[in-house]
């Protein structure tokens, strides 16, 4: 139950993370620094590796399950 959690909360951090990327990059078109970009692409990165992270270990719980 708590990798289904965990998982989900890695899930819903994708979503500001997204936000944060488009924020940035209407920002940059604006003239702010690309280091916002930057900044919003690995934040993006961190959080769907931590969500990749997350799936592959409910896919293994669910397969020694099965066994």
């Amino acid at each position: 139950m708590a990798h289904r959690v965990s998982t989900l909360i890695s899930a819903l951090g994708v979503l500001p993370a997204v936000l944060l990327l488009v924020a940035a990059v209407r920002d940059y078109r604006s003239g702010a620094s690309v280091l916002w970009v930057a900044a919003g692409a690995v934040i993006l990165a961190v959080a769907l590796y931590a969500l990749v992270r997350d799936v592959r270990r409910l896919r293994a719980e669910a397969g020694s399950a099965d066994r």
